[in-house]
């Protein structure tokens, strides 16, 4: 092999490794839709990609056509007159590649090649470290609108089969998510309703709900397999906020308003040193009568209105029972950006 063809090998294997830029989530390596060339530089025209179990000489391991891993790609696999091969899928794990010109002469053997990214079926002699790579379920954050590839939006729309109708994503990938949402959230909508076996619902053509998350902010649940701290709790979550996806209620806006069942009752004392005379619609009063005179102690219900004289000097309690309702802000210094599920 020449020296170009070892670089540009390494090169892609680097790539495909995830040494020179982040690790794919497809399932591949990096001979997928790449295309070949022979050690003086010219295409490998209808060259021949053969896959074999990682560790062996010659054992084969399928390639796929789908994400799914249920279509198999002829092995081996031959390029386009320009030395092109197409796009196929692997198992996760590694794998062992040997690559042929049109007459069957070795250009590139090469074992334990690590398949990168997430993906069904037997794998190909190893295993990718899970930690690595997202999982169902997983969610991420975009600065971005609109769909993104493996992922759906948690918008609070259904994911379903590709002949569910479902509103945010209608596909046979959707599969995984749907199990899993439907395992982990009993109280996620499924339309039609549950028949309490996941697999079979999706296979039904069922839909169910994503969950919601426009407009909303995440906290961790009150007690994430310890005891309820007791930081989300009534009114707006109610006992604890210990359900998963549980959201708060009764106030789902970006202002509180106060009524005035929620303004705090205020006391304060009044000093009285003079005399107090005058009429107006409430009552100034001691032990629920009017003080006519004398020094003495009353009780002045807001808005502070006086009946009869209080002379001589004394104290009276004045109680606020409620002034007007107003709102107030409720919401923290807040960007937004797209909030996505891994399928």
């Amino acid at each position: 092999m020449g020296t170009s063809m070892l670089k540009r090998f390494f090169l892609t294997l680097a790539l495909a490794l995830g040494i020179a830029s982040p690790a794919m989530s497809a399932g591949t390596i990096s001979f997928s839709l790449s295309q070949q060339f022979d050690s003086l530089g010219k295409p490998l025209s209808e060259c021949k990609l053969y896959f074999y179990q990682a560790g062996t000489v010659a054992t084969p391991q399928n390639a796929y056509q789908d994400t799914n891993l249920t279509i198999p790609q002829p092995n081996p696999m031959t390029c386009d007159s320009a030395g092109r091969l197409g796009q196929f899928f692997l198992a996760d794990g590694q794998i062992k590649v040997r690559l042929t010109n049109a007459a069957g002469v070795d250009q590139v053997v090469a074992d334990n090649i690590l398949v990168i990214g997430p993906s069904s079926g037997g794998g190909g002699g190893g295993s990718v470290d899970p930690t690595t790579v997202l999982s169902t379920g997983d969610m991420k954050v975009v600065y971005g609108t609109g769909t993104l590839a493996g992922f759906v939006r948690a918008n609070g729309r259904t994911i379903g089969s590709a002949t569910s109708g479902a509103t945010e994503r209608a596909n046979a990938d959707t599969q995984a998510l749907f199990v899993y949402l439907c395992a982990n959230d009993p109280n996620l909508v499924m339309t039609p309703a549950r028949s309490g076996n996941c697999a079979n619902d999706f296979a039904a053509n069922k839909v169910i709900a994503t969950p919601d998350l426009r407009g909303r902010v995440i906290a961790g649940l009150d007690d994430m397999g310890n005891t309820a701290a007791g930081r989300l709790s009534s009114p707006g979550f109610g006992a604890a906020a210990t359900t998963l996806g549980q959201v708060n209620s009764g106030n789902n806006g970006q202002t509180v308003t106060l009524t005035p069942s929620l303004i705090p009752t205020i006391t304060s004392v009044v000093s009285v040193t003079g005399s107090i005379s005058g009429t107006t619609s409430s009552v100034f009063q001691a032990g629920g009568a009017p003080l006519a005179s004398g020094p003495g102690t009353g009780v002045v219900n807001a808005p502070a209105s006086v009946s009869g004289t209080f002379a001589g000097g004394g104290s009276a309690t004045s109680n606020n029972t409620g002034g007007s309702s107003t709102t107030i802000p409720n919401v923290q210094p807040t960007m937004v950006m797209s909030i996505f599920i891994k399928l």
